[in-house]
């Protein structure tokens, strides 16, 4: 069992009454704080277009004369303020500056189309928008016209006169305060399943997530943290920019999925905390293996071997002997020095996060949601097991299942200081997911063994009925072709009507790497066939492990692939 009453937020306890008031300090307290106990350590690091770092201490006073400008230009408590961008040192001091003056900051979705960033805007209404270069001539002629999108300025330095750092302030205003209850961001959740909800999280949404998820996480301010997935998800901007703040560690921001470049700003960073979603971890652990098998199959079978044994003396003797029998290979795959790899933002297969343990890397899965601040789940590396994706935080909050099943299983509910406060400007909705004392029904489905571990099955709105009555996971279907990911880039599982009732269709995208290797062209009928066969070999496989009512009875091949959120989860809504 992990430690249940471990507090690492204990040391607040001497900053209480000169710092901050009330049981949490607000997100602007917290990094003062930090910046206190750490002003020299590194707090901002990016390397493109050349290697810039930010200390704590200078981290703070580019923030606070960013949040003076602000105040200057009429933002105080609870006025919006939105941002919109690739991960950059630019895009986190807007972040903080915001919440510095009292306002509540907007994070926008880089990726999404010009259209939809529209859209989201004249739901939120910001005072300012910050936004990248790439999109900033389209937004500027927006904003002659249209009042919905505020005071428009850069995030970029091709725009020096409303570059962000260039926006001094001509004294120091009083920056209105916010308190520990008051809303700091309003997100736009991209969804799988639906339209985008504004999701209010509260400064102690925020604060009290990052130091509980801490009890089961040990992280330190000697760690660099990789922010290389979108930090407006929240997954990212908890789990990586706020617990980075938190402890007084290093924040490398990654701008692009590029391999190349995340490899090269790994081993440069010397990044000791990974964060990712399954596709990221998958295409990591693919590599890794492809450069294995190279070696030959003498080889690939001694280090199968040992990656056995490593497990072994891992799960019984709590030793990790796996990072230091492979530390060239790790080395070689840029993950020789990271300490903790943590996956969340959609279930992991369980022999993918077997395999990271297997070679030394400490891999914790995780679980929640936006409307949770993210996290509520985490498998503490000291007690982790493989098929969960982690104990609830039982000394701090509330988790059970709603009408549970013969197996128990049923959806997860979950009551804390971590639950949202609602859907912006959606009172109906709010209400659909969160009773009047608390409880967040999650939407999701699964099952917590005695010692509070909580076993994902899949989402509600995805489950497939069969014509015999057996429910079927599409989550549990997908996992099993996690390993293929040089073979497959994208599945999804779907239910279909056939003759007898509702069956598994799979809809397949097949990856470029297997169109090279079988050295064809996409889109021409040799090249296609030859891949589907291919394919269909692999479904065939994983069938023969799958319960008869699980397995997939239709394949449908795409052309392109379907659209997917920030976290690479397919919207199912739109196939």
């Amino acid at each position: 069992m992990a430690n249940l009453n471990k507090k690492p937020w204990a040391f607040l306890d001497e900053w209480r009454g000169s710092k901050f008031k009330g049981e949490w300090p607000t997100l602007p307290e917290m990094f003062e704080i930090t910046a206190e106990r750490y002003p020299d350590r590194n707090c901002f690091t990016v390397f493109e277009p050349d290697r810039v770092t930010l200390s704590y201490s200078e981290s703070l006073k580019v923030v606070k004369d960013l949040a003076y400008w602000m105040t200057e230009n009429g933002v105080t408590k609870g006025t919006h303020v939105a941002v919109s961008g690739k991960n950059s040192p630019e895009w986190a001091v807007v972040y903080l500056a915001s919440l510095f003056a009292g306002g509540i900051i907007i994070p926008i979705d880089y990726g999404l189309h010009n259209e939809e960033i529209e859209t989201l805007l004249k739901t939120a209404k910001p005072k300012l928008f910050f936004v990248d270069e790439e999109k900033f001539d389209f937004f500027a002629e927006k904003a002659k016209t249209e009042s919905y999108i505020g005071s428009l300025y850069s995030l970029s330095k091709k725009h020096p006169e409303i570059y962000v750092y260039n926006l001094k302030p001509s004294g120091s205003p009083e920056l209105a305060k916010a308190q520990e209850n008051d809303t700091a961001a309003i997100l736009f959740t991209s969804g799988t399943t639906g339209n985008p909800k504004g999701v209010m999280l509260s400064n102690k949404n925020f604060v009290s997530d990052c130091y509980i998820a801490q009890s089961n996480l040990n992280i330190y301010h000697t760690d660099v943290f990789y922010a290389l997935l979108p930090l407006h998800h929240s997954y990212t901007m908890l789990a990586v920019f706020i617990e980075a703040l938190s402890v007084g560690a290093e924040l490398v921001f990654g701008k692009t999925l590029a391999v190349s470049k995340m490899l090269a700003e790994l081993k440069a960073g010397k990044i000791t905390m990974l964060l990712g979603v399954p596709l990221l971890f998958n295409k990591l652990l693919a590599g890794i293996f492809k450069g294995i098998k190279a070696k030959g199959i003498v080889v690939f079978g001694i280090i199968k071997t040992l990656m056995g044994i490593s497990y072994f003396f891992k799960k019984v003797f709590k030793v990790n002997i796996g990072s230091k029998l492979f530390h060239g290979i790790l080395d070689k795959a840029s993950l020789g020095n990271v300490r903790i790899a943590i996956c969340g933002g959609g279930p992991l297969a369980p022999n993918v996060c077997r395999a990271y343990n297997e070679f030394g890397i400490d891999f914790v899965q995780g679980y929640g949601l936006t409307e949770t601040s993210p996290i509520i789940a985490l498998n503490p590396k000291e007690h982790f097991k493989i098929a969960s994706v982690g104990q609830y935080f039982i000394s701090c909050m509330e988790m059970k299942i709603l009408d549970p099943d013969e197996k128990g299983i049923g959806e997860v509910a979950v009551k804390g200081p971590m639950v949202m406060q609602g859907y912006y400007n959606m009172p109906e909705e709010t209400a659909e997911v969160l009773s009047p004392d608390g409880w967040l029904k999650t939407g999701d489905l699964g099952w917590l063994d005695d010692e509070g571990y909580l076993y994902l099955c899949g989402r509600a709105k995805n489950l497939i009925v069969t014509a015999g009555g057996k429910n079927v996971f599409p989550e549990e279907i997908e996992n099993m072709f996690q390993l293929y990911y040089n073979e497959i880039e994208q599945i999804t599982a779907a239910g279909y009507q056939a003759e007898e009732g509702e069956e598994v269709e799979a809809l397949v995208y097949p990856a470029d790497e297997l169109y090279k290797k079988l050295n064809m062209t996409r889109g021409t009928s040799e090249g296609d066939a030859a891949v589907q066969k291919e394919i269909d070999a692999i479904i065939e496989t994983v069938n023969k492990k799958l319960l008869p009512y699980q397995r997939i009875t239709k394949t449908t091949y795409l052309s392109e692939p379907l659209e997917m959120t920030t976290t690479k989860k397919v919207k199912r809504f739109k196939k």
